[in-house]
């Protein structure tokens, strides 16, 4: 058991295993930390999303959804590898499990032939997993024939492994919803010991240290805040249009055509969903971008 990282130690663990992390806005301080305990932690589960598309999962996770409000994992590992940090702390992704499996979990004693789980959410003799563990939710169906790229198998090797050597914890501490909660199938379409012995090989050798060309990335060059005055109906360029499809990837589309150059009405909602998903309410969400708003799109530089 242990206590669990911090925001920055956690994306320094995930970076130094070659992940490539993405930090979804406001994920720092997104937690369920008023409605249960968060730690001592023991391990990581593996979820499915049941959905597609990395923007429309990553939004889902982070916000929930009716009956089940967010954050739903700690972060969501996309098809391309890419893994998109969604919360730092309390989750609801594990629900109610089986003691057992979390004894066998925290004695390092987990292995290919792991307890059968026989508790679950609502049963009687079922232990709060929401505390004890890490969840990543990845982009996938759920169905069975929805593929698993090599890139995104990596990813939660790399992520898995990330925690355990962060933890001093073994390829064991590694779990599958199903294998935690007997009437879970997730995630489905590969073999959680197969991922442990992957996992398991790579914390047998050092960790890779990044090359000097990959260590400090360049920094994408971004669009200033053009200020307040410049969206209005008579604006027409380049940069609300590389605004819109930023607005796009975030979830965060009133567009049924477009993004266009002319500034709009379906600009201004686009805008105001992005004001609410930072947490602007009132006068302060009313689509009109400002400073802070605009710095958190980051919008690409246009010439």
């Amino acid at each position: 058991m242990a206590t669990p990282l911090t925001a920055d130690r956690f994306v320094a663990a995930l970076r130094a295993e070659g992940v490539n992390v993405v930090e979804h806005p406001g994920w720092r301080t997104h937690n369920r930390n008023g409605h249960g305990a968060w730690g001592p932690v023991t391990g990581v589960i593996i979820h499915h999303t049941v959905s597609a598309g990395t923007a429309n999962s990553v939004e889902m996770c982070f916000d929930g959804y009716e009956g089940l409000p967010g954050p739903l994992c700690h972060g969501v590992i996309a098809k391309d590898g890419s893994v998109h940090l969604v919360a730092n702390g309390r989750a609801n992704h594990a629900g109610g499990g089986d003691p057992s499996v979390l004894q066998a979990v925290i004695s390092e004693t987990y292995g290919d032939r792991p307890p059968a789980p026989r508790e679950h959410q609502g049963s009687a003799g079922a232990v709060d997993g929401n505390s004890r563990f890490y969840g990543f939710e990845c982009v996938n169906l759920g169905d069975g024939t929805d593929p698993w790229p090599p890139a995104q198998l990596d990813a939660i090797e790399r992520v898995s492994a990330a925690l355990c050597r962060a933890h001093g914890w073994g390829a064991r501490s590694v779990i599958g919803h199903k294998e935690w909660s007997d009437w879970k199938d997730d995630p489905r379409g590969f073999a959680m010991p197969t991922m442990r012995d992957r996992v398991q090989a790579r914390l047998n050798k050092a960790p890779a240290k990044p090359s000097a060309d990959t260590a400090k990335p360049a920094a994408p060059r971004l669009q200033p805040f053009p200020g307040t005055s410049f969206f209005r109906a008579e604006t027409s360029s380049p940069v609300i249009t590389a605004m819109g499809r930023r607005l796009v990837a975030e979830g965060c589309s009133a567009y049924t055509v477009g993004p266009s150059p002319r500034w709009g009405e379906a600009d201004r909602l686009s805008y105001q969903k992005w004001q609410h998903k930072l947490g602007f309410r009132g006068s302060d969400a009313d689509g009109i971008p400002g400073a802070a708003s605009w710095n958190a799109l980051k919008v690409p530089y246009t010439k």
